[in-house]
């Protein structure tokens, strides 16, 4: 279907063979009039509330000398995509000609993309509850039509072209003129290029943010902890001011659901883990009922606590087979699923085992299963390190800090179990577990907030997490998780303490992670 207006791009022939598709943005000539906005909604039905493009403003200079930098924000076509990485269902990829399509059909509304994305550019449709961004109009490149964007830009702000084709406009002006590309330092390799672009714009916490939120033409308040207001809120005042005056917030992909099941999948980790090693010492005998039942039953069900709230936190639910069924295995997603599947048969034989009474079958299964349960507790922080854009989460010392909270979570919620059903030795030993546990994650939070962090994104998601909005659930975790170093000396009471912080911990890291703005 064609437009009125419509004009087709000289020389081409879909299909597209060796052409690279590109975007070059010219910021000298855009005046603001968010015509790309409105064309973009209305040739790809985008409905209200969301946008895949829009029209970013900011105010540059201190009066009299002001002026207005606008700038077009969108999918950066990544030649590299992270989101296309870390999709578990292949519904992100790019094409041979560069464009970095969805479909929404195999779409689980995981939200993996949007935490991936360094510039901020995936949403979830509220319709269709299925990811979406900027695909350059791929339907009409297609046959031979400009993007809707490009069609109606009064000024010719907004070029595309072959980046392969050196006779094309967009590839001389790459290659022959300056241009910039949105945070190079994630090394994506966008395939969208900003000509005469103002920093300002460019740099999501280069500009001050509004008092009060009061924008040119809105208010953005923060109410809801997961809104994402763009703008740094520190910036002073100074000769080199700039002031946003136009922007859009942005939700942060995961909720209270994903800090749950970080705690939840902790215990499912801890339980079994903590039991089998007491068991191996020789702390834990075999047949006591603690290491019979209450250890493999109290991993299954937190596991499965842990499955029904990554289900739910889908967008699409009823389509999380495809994860197994049309797996992408890049995605740490994906691996994760089949890590905590492994490790959920080799719990679940083990209670079997139980139920037959072999304790030579138990004790094999509990060596499988010590590794598997390592493993499910630390293979979130590779999840985590494909969201690129959260610079708080590609700490090193990630995937050795979730092991210590999988003990941590598993001794206290082994120790009741164990002071009722095998007292003696073992709770001694897993006082001592708790409280080492418990002193290693304190030392290790210790130096996530005191050691300075290398980018402004992570510190700032830091100060958020000791000083803004989830410094309430932060702190007292603090507190609680240090409170149970005295686990040898206050016992049961340890328990309740361990995991509390725990969880506030977790959520305050979770949330944290995702409140720097990235468009």
């Amino acid at each position: 279907m064609t437009a009125l207006g419509d004009q087709a791009l000289p020389g081409v022939v879909p299909p597209a063979g060796n052409v690279r598709w590109v975007k070059v943005l010219d910021q000298d000539r855009c005046i603001g009039c968010h015509a790309c906005t409105t064309a973009c909604k209305s040739e790809n039905e985008v409905p209200l509330g969301v946008t895949r493009t829009y029209v970013k403003s900011v105010d540059v200079g201190i009066f009299p000398q002001v002026r207005r930098a606008f700038q077009v924000t969108r999918c950066n076509q990544c030649a590299d995509a992270p989101c296309v990485a870390a999709c578990p269902t292949q519904a992100m990829f790019r094409r041979r000609d560069g464009i970095v399509d969805f479909d929404k059909q195999v779409c689980i509304g995981c939200k993996a993309c949007m935490a991936a994305c360094p510039y901020d550019a995936i949403f979830i449709n509220p319709e269709d509850h299925s990811a979406e961004k900027c695909n350059m109009c791929a339907h009409r490149l297609d046959v031979g039509l400009e993007p809707a964007c490009v069609t109606v830009c009064p000024t010719q702000a907004i070029l595309v072209g072959d980046l392969n084709d050196p006779h094309s406009e967009v590839a001389q002006i790459v290659g022959r003129q300056p241009v910039q590309v949105r945070r190079p330092e994630k090394e994506t390799r966008p395939g969208v290029f900003y000509k005469g672009a103002h920093q300002a714009t460019l740099d999501p916490l280069a500009a001050r943010r509004p008092d009060g939120g009061l924008f040119a033409w809105a208010t953005q308040g923060a109410p809801d902890p997961q809104l994402v207001v763009s703008g740094h809120p520190d910036r002073p005042i100074s000769s080199a001011a700039a002031l946003l005056s136009y922007d859009i917030p942005h939700q942060a992909p995961w909720g209270w659901r994903v800090s749950l099941y970080a705690w939840t999948k902790s215990i499912a980790a801890g339980a079994f883990g903590v039991a089998a090693l007491l068991a191996f010492l020789g702390c834990l005998g075999w047949g006591d009922s603690a290491m019979r039942w209450a250890a493999p039953v109290l991993a299954l069900a937190f596991l499965a606590v842990t499955g029904a709230l990554l289900i739910w936190d889908l967008k699409h639910p009823l389509r999380f087979y495809l994860i197994f069924t049309r797996h992408h295995w890049r995605s740490w997603l994906v691996r994760g699923s089949f890590i905590i599947g492994s490790y959920g048969a080799v719990a679940g034989a083990y209670f079997l085992a139980a139920l037959a009474g072999s304790t030579l079958a138990r004790q094999v299964l509990a060596g499988l299963g010590m590794p598997l349960a390592l493993a499910t507790a630390v293979y979130t922080a590779y999840l985590f390190a494909q969201a690129t854009a959260r610079d708080l989460w590609q700490s090193p010392l990630l995937a050795p800090h979730l092991a210590v909270q999988a003990v941590l979570a598993g001794a206290a919620a082994m120790l009741p179990l164990l002071s009722w059903l095998s007292p003696g030795t073992a709770v001694t030993a897993d006082e001592a577990t708790l409280a080492i546990a418990a002193g290693a994650h304190v030392l290790m939070v210790s130096g996530e907030i005191t050691l300075p962090h290398v980018t402004a994104h992570a510190h700032l998601a830091a100060q958020d997490m000791t000083r803004g909005k989830f410094a309430r659930f932060f702190w007292p975790g603090l507190a609680l998780a240090a409170a149970a170093v005295a686990a040898p000396w206050i016992g049961v009471a340890a328990a309740p303490l361990a995991l509390l912080g725990l969880l506030g911990h977790d959520h305050a890291y979770v949330q944290a992670g995702q409140s720097v703005p990235l468009a």
